[in-house]
């Protein structure tokens, strides 16, 4: 072959290389997933799913939880938004709203697949924003052995906010020893923690309308009833998150708490007896409740990968898939599938954080989440330190929350 030849035929295969190299990463998926490290059920998966997806490469970056939501958004804002990321479900209505997610629509069978209330929780003007990921519920914890030791019988939690009120009292009296957590920090679980109050008594913070009915006999009997906690809980609240509040729990220093299923691995090796069990429920409760929190996986626009993004979350959530990342995770399932009923048999402390479900509510969908946030922490803070009634300062917070919705 002549020299010519072979130079043309070598300059050819450099651009056929080449090209082949700038098609390869134009089809690169970029995901964003929150945590100190890739989740390690994620790997298996999506060598599996780029099998399937030939001359498509998935890039998982992972982002600690405390910079994830923010360098998501910055990214986005910026023009330059991954493919797909892990987000909280309360910023889909911000995304959505400025035009930064596509929308991922539900059938009715998709919607029937998981518990009741999952699909509303990334849900705004009737389309869902996000794909659900993982999904958290509290149940109420009690030290069994400062029950006994205040008197109390160590194998009947309280079942009625008045039964709680009450035991937290005598424990407080007759131990020394803090009755209730109360949580008060600011914090964004300050806010959750008074949300579990009002979906133990059918309350709401804004309806499918969009009208906000925060200031409701419910929810004041919510802010009320935490506020006559106060006196029985650990010294200075506010200076306490949730997670703060659970330690001092998990060293036999407070009586009665409101956690995740989380605390149950932690209270593996306590020195102390203990049991779990659905939340007290308010006088207006229909059933057992509980506050629904979901994060997300969104899809972001202008990436050019939408519909592989979009398959990609799908694979990664469908029922076999998302059960194995729950268990390996300790998160409360998302759908009733056959392996729920194996899981409670092996361990029935399982069984309070489904069964808060049916009644429960939606972390609420706000265009400005942070500005809901802090108007929430604010309204728990000024009734916990006494600076305001429950019932003016519930009034001042519905007025202020209507410039976030």
């Amino acid at each position: 072959m002549p020299l010519h030849s072979k130079i043309m035929m070598g300059v050819f295969a450099a651009l056929l290389s080449t090209t082949s190299m700038a098609f390869a990463e134009d089809k690169v998926i970029s995901f964003i997933q929150c945590g100190d490290s890739v989740d390690p059920t994620y790997p298996p998966f999506i060598a599996k799913w780029e099998s399937a997806n030939p001359g498509y490469k998935v890039n998982i970056e992972p982002v600690g939880w405390d910079q994830c939501q923010d360098k998501v958004t910055t990214l986005a804002a910026a023009g330059t938004p991954p493919s797909l990321a892990y987000v909280g479900s309360r910023t889909l209505k911000q995304f959505a709203s400025n035009d930064l997610i596509i929308p991922v629509p539900m059938s009715d069978a998709d919607k029937a697949a998981y518990y009741p209330n999952i699909p509303e929780t990334v849900t705004f003007e009737g389309k869902q924003w996000g794909v659900p990921v993982a999904f958290s519920t509290k149940s109420f914890y009690w030290n069994k052995d400062l029950f006994k030791q205040a008197g109390l019988d160590p194998e009947k939690p309280p079942t009625t906010w008045a039964e709680e009120l009450a035991d937290a009292k005598i424990i407080k009296e007759k131990t020394g020893i803090a009755g209730f957590g109360v949580v008060a920090k600011t914090y964004d679980n300050t806010m959750h923690q008074y949300l579990h109050w009002v979906y133990t008594n059918n309350g709401k913070v804004i309806d499918a309308d969009g009208k906000i009915v925060l200031d409701s006999p419910e929810n004041l009997e919510a802010l009320t009833a935490l506020k006559a906690m106060v006196p029985y809980a650990e010294e200075g609240p506010t200076a306490y998150e949730q997670n703060e509040v659970r330690a001092i729990f998990l060293d036999g220093k407070i009586g009665m708490i409101h956690a995740s299923v989380g605390a149950v691995n932690k209270l593996k090796d306590a020195k102390f007896k203990w049991g779990v069990a659905n939340l007290p429920l308010g006088p207006h409760a229909k059933g057992p409740g509980t506050l629904l929190i979901t994060d997300s996986l969104a899809i972001f626009k202008g990436t050019g990968m939408e519909d592989k993004a979009t398959d990609l979350a799908k694979f990664l959530t469908n029922p076999e898939n998302q059960f194995v990342y729950e268990v390996s995770n300790g998160l409360t399932p998302l759908r009733p599938v056959p392996g729920v009923k194996d899981l409670v048999a092996k361990d029935p402390s399982w069984q309070p954080f489904l069964d808060g479900i049916s009644f429960g509510g939606p972390e609420p969908l706000f265009l400005d989440y942070k500005g809901f946030q802090n108007t929430m922490i604010d309204m728990v803070q000024s009734v916990v330190t006494g600076k305001a009634e429950p019932a003016d300062a519930l009034k001042k917070a519905s007025a202020d929350l209507e410039q976030y919705k």
